[in-house]
């Protein structure tokens, strides 16, 4: 079952999460019904890839306007592609949603137990990886390009609920739009740093296509790492779509040669 149904043409949501926690608003935007203008067109949300900041600061407001969390509770990061992740509080509220340099330094996760925080990050091809436990009502959002894959992001995150007090078999996953095995073809260079971290797998998340060259699925190596990291596989759910193929919803940093906006994977809890 497909994890993710556009909700409005600006957003796509979590289904079965939202339905089971009305309060909870987990979703991953298209690239459509914003202000933004030429390769930015028209719903970017990002603020450090040359765009129009007054153009991306309205198309952030249209969608707290849709979601209704307001500004002011969100929360940006400066992403690096790197592995440190931060666990956020209310006196967190704000930063980088409208200046990038406000933003949290280096930081490609959030997580936090607290409500009324919409935790935010930005996209054109990296893997969005969702997390929730039920009990505690711990959420969390990472950005897993190849760099944080291999490097262990999910993992990460997975570790430092641990060292809350939360099970991992308690954990469920989302993984989010983002470029498919066909579309993402990767190096030796590359390759190297996937087959050093999954000498024990049998089914390899990459294919050879010619020399020196790979079919890479990162949804599925990421799927293949929380597993590693004490996921259950039946509380990971995948989506089919690609920021690459389907055109009409995403921007695709690969696809559209570096010239492009960005799609923003958002949780937050609503306040009562």
């Amino acid at each position: 079952m497909e994890p993710f149904v556009l909700k409005t043409k600006e957003y796509f949501y979590l289904l079965q999460w939202g339905n089971e926690f009305p309060q909870l608003t987990a979703g991953f935007t298209t690239k459509n019904g914003g202000y933004s203008k030429e390769e930015f067109s028209s719903l970017n949300l990002g603020l450090h890839v040359g765009d129009s900041n007054e153009l991306v600061c309205k198309n952030k407001q249209k969608l707290s306007d849709l979601i209704q969390i307001q500004t002011t509770n969100w929360v940006a990061a400066e992403q690096t592609h790197g592995i440190n992740i931060k666990k956020i509080s209310k006196s967190d509220s704000g930063r980088g949603t409208f200046e990038y340099s406000d933003s949290i330094r280096d930081t490609d996760g959030f997580y936090t137990s607290e409500k009324g925080i919409l935790l935010t990050l930005c996209y054109a091809d990296c893997v969005p990886i969702y997390f929730l436990d039920k009990k505690s009502k711990m959420i969390g959002v990472a950005h897993a390009g190849w760099k944080g894959t291999v490097h262990g992001i999910a993992r990460e995150m997975i570790q430092k609920w641990t060292q809350e007090g939360i099970d991992p078999k308690n954990i469920l996953v989302a993984i989010g739009p983002s470029i498919c095995e066909k579309c993402y073809i990767v190096d030796d260079f590359v390759i190297d740093f996937v087959q050093k971290i999954l000498e024990d797998v049998e089914e390899k998340p990459y294919n050879q296509i010619k020399e020196g060259q790979y079919q890479l699925n990162l949804k599925q190596l990421n799927k293949i790492l929380l597993i590693q990291s004490g996921v259950l596989e039946s509380n990971i759910s995948v989506t089919n779509y690609c920021s690459s193929c389907h055109h009409n919803e995403f921007f695709s940093h690969r696809r559209d040669y570096g010239k492009s906006g960005r799609m923003m994977g958002f949780i937050g809890w609503k306040e009562d």
